[in-house]
């Protein structure tokens, strides 16, 4: 009993010894690390001023901020690691590392394929900051890029994080990749009426709305002949903003209501008309049982 007894007192003194020793690399360590933590949010905001100053695209400077950032807090943690456990050499730990890339590829996988679809969104540009896109049933503004995910701004105002992956793998429409877009707007007129006038009437009408652009021109096609109307669809182009889009087409639907009714163009409604015959002269069933009356 007794020498169990020195046993467990000579290794709680080793233990002790051990931590003792150890202690000073261990405060270093941390001090190492709140220091990588200054010096990774310093390099951040460099980067970020020069940035703002050397480069205009936006997506391409948050990627080097980003990049920055996480490359200094990588190497502060290597230096802890190193200073912490003397034994353990910086190319033991590479070496560890690496050996240790596959295990964490299967663990992370999801984590990394979002990391290498954030990147290539960020070189590739296929979207930027501020653009208004749709990507399988979510549509808004996208506010921020990062390397694991992409953040935009719904319409209500809600704000949705989708990972990069589904960026990169999904269709994506731009709705503001180009300066102007395109609206597409159906109205139809009554049989009646001039179509000639009525093509001058809604083109003049469209003309004259504050918000749609003179080029491309505005244009009225005839889509053909509806079941009580003669269909038509006015084109026109505006700002690609949402927010213009939608204004600038309640001013064209107005627009086009009152010049419809100061030419005297009437714009149908649908149209039924029913036929009533006398079912006792009418009886087709009737006609063929006498028909068959008549065989025999």
């Amino acid at each position: 009993m007794n020498a169990f007894y020195q046993q467990v007192k000579a290794s709680l003194l080793k233990l002790i010894g051990y931590s003792v020793e150890a202690l000073p690399a261990m405060i270093a360590a941390i001090v190492i690390l709140f220091l990588t933590c200054y010096v990774a949010n310093l390099v951040r905001n460099i980067v970020r001023r020069i940035g703002r100053r050397a480069i205009k695209n936006l997506s391409l400077r948050s990627l080097l901020i980003q990049t920055s950032y996480v490359t200094v807090w990588a190497i502060g943690i290597l230096v802890a690691c190193v200073i912490a456990f003397p034994d353990l050499r910086l190319g033991d730990l590479i070496g560890l590392l690496g050996l240790s890339s596959v295990a964490f590829g299967f663990a992370f996988q999801d984590i990394f394929k979002n990391f290498l679809a954030g990147i290539l969104l960020l070189l590739q540009e296929p979207f930027r900051i501020g653009d208004q896109i749709i990507v399988q049933n979510y549509e808004g503004t996208v506010e921020d890029i990062a390397i694991r995910s992409t953040q935009i701004v719904t319409y209500q105002g809600e704000i949705v994080v989708i990972p990069n992956a589904i960026l990169f793998t999904n269709p994506v429409q731009v709705l503001t990749a180009q300066r102007q877009r395109r609206t597409d707007l159906g109205i139809g007129v009554d049989y009646n009426t001039d179509l000639l006038l009525a093509v001058d009437v809604l083109l003049q009408a469209v003309l004259e709305i504050e918000g749609v652009l003179a080029e491309p021109k505005p244009e009225v096609d005839g889509m053909g002949f509806g079941e009580s109307s003669i269909d038509f669809v006015v084109r026109y182009w505006t700002l690609p903003q949402k927010i213009h889009v939608r204004r600038t087409r309640t001013k064209v639907i107005i627009a086009l209501k009152e010049a419809c009714d100061k030419a005297g163009i009437n714009i149908p409604y649908p149209i039924r008309t029913l036929y009533y015959y006398d079912q006792e002269k009418y009886n087709d069933n009737a006609a063929i049982s006498n028909g068959r009356k008549a065989g025999e």
